[in-house]
């Protein structure tokens, strides 16, 4: 079952109302300080990692904000000092912060403590479904009497919480203005800087790069077979539903007999508030688990992956900087449109030719790997898609990024 949903997680936010009153007031007492404070929702890594590298080798004071055992754990073997985000002191690091970098949400560090910092939210993807307040999914709640008022509660407190972000890339012009709207944000601080979560894909020489991002996906999932082609499912999350691309017993047999026949792997990237059971009932090496519990984050493995399928991921936005074919699975595209709504039209992304179920997508993969003008096909559609949304691709988005933070901060005195 779904781990979240925003209908419990709006409830919950309503219920800390009182919590966030208390923080406003200490952080109305407690004076501003230069040191920088990190957190990521989905752990040690993402853009806020390519951040972190850059600004303390330039000599910033700096700290992450954790929240289990396994991010400090991996903050450690990285050398990077952590203080628990919930605790004391993990208030008073966020309360004194002259900058705070977040990547998915202000829970990302001390979420009560966020008032008046310099507050960048790197986000975690282009916007290819709506998010924020372009997507009604944001305010929803249960289905409680007065819930109408409830939901303009919540839109009201999301508006507010966004306007404290003082600077957010963007990968493009097109992709800023999707980020305005959705976060409310004007006057600038959207900025088109290419984003840092990227940078990965286009720094150094590709082989490089692929040997590199194979050397990651060994360490998480066991040696691959010499010469394999590697696959990577990416299925986004449901808004707390349950995923309805989850394969049947039939459709994995038949995937793992193309698998052994071609020699591939398919990885399997479930989201982490996602919903289904992608492991199959037999048996096999073929079909490897790379959930963020495995692989935090998966952006540097890329380029050693040959090909994307997914439904509605950034990622297909992604992926196409080093040129990866993607193939689409969609069963439910009319009702997500529906309910939860995409920038453009879903066409616009994933063609005419997105997959209703796995029987027809696994013909498709077959073609993938054994046409190589197929292939090439996708592969130059994924990099056209790519250019439409990624203004930079020369490795360098995480320093116009920190050079945008130290410009608008100078006066502030968070050097």
């Amino acid at each position: 079952m779904a781990s979240f949903s925003f209908g419990s997680g709006n409830a919950a936010g309503l219920l800390r109302i009182p919590l966030y009153a208390v923080g406003r007031m200490g952080t109305m007492l407690v004076p501003r300080g230069t040191r920088w404070v990190f957190g990521c929702g989905t752990g040690i890594g993402d853009g806020a990692l390519a951040l972190w590298r850059l600004a303390t080798s330039e000599g910033r004071t700096a700290v992450w904000l954790t929240s289990s055992e396994r991010e400090r754990a991996d903050a450690a073997a990285l050398g990077i000092p952590t203080i628990p985000k919930t605790s004391p002191r993990g208030w008073w690091a966020t309360a004194r912060a002259g900058v705070v970098v977040v990547t998915h949400g202000q829970g990302d560090v001390n979420r009560y403590a966020t008032s008046g910092a310099f507050l960048v939210q790197l986000w975690h993807g282009i916007p290819l479904k709506r998010i924020g307040l372009d997507s009604p999914a944001t305010v929803t709640v249960p289905d409680v009497p007065g819930a109408a008022v409830l939901r303009r509660v919540i839109a009201l407190l999301y508006r507010s919480a966004a306007q404290r972000i003082r600077l957010m890339p963007a990968a493009s012009d097109r992709s800023r203005g999707r980020l305005e709207s959705a976060f409310a944000l004007g006057g600038g601080r959207v900025v088109v800087t290419g984003e840092p979560r990227v940078d990965v894909l286009s720094a150094g020489a590709p082989e490089e790069s692929r040997r590199t991002a194979r050397a990651l996906l060994e360490d998480a999932s066991g040696p691959l077979p010499s010469g394999s082609r590697t696959l990577l499912y990416a299925p986004t999350w449901r808004d707390g539903s349950d995923d309805p691309a989850v394969p049947s017993a039939a459709d994995w047999v038949r995937l793992i007999a193309l698998l052994e026949r071609e020699d591939a792997v398919l990885f399997v990237r479930s989201h982490p508030l996602g919903a289904g059971e992608y492991r199959p009932p037999l048996p096999t090496r073929r079909v490897r688990m790379l959930g963020s519990d495995v692989l935090a984050d998966v952006t540097p493995a890329l380029p050693g992956i040959d090909a994307l399928i997914t439904d509605y991921s950034s990622m297909a936005y992604d992926v196409g900087l080093i040129g990866m074919p993607v193939l689409f699975l969609a069963p439910d595209a009319e009702d997500y449109a529906r309910t939860r709504g995409f920038y453009g039209s879903y066409e616009e992304v994933a063609g005419d030719g997105a997959a209703k179920d796995w029987h027809v997508l696994t013909a498709r993969i077959e073609q993938l790997l054994t046409d190589e003008g197929v292939f090439a096909a996708h592969a130059d559609r994924s990099r056209t898609l790519s250019a439409q949304m990624h203004a930079f691709r020369d490795g360098g988005s995480t320093r116009r990024v920190y050079d945008a933070i130290r410009a608008r901060t100078a006066s502030r005195g968070a050097r």
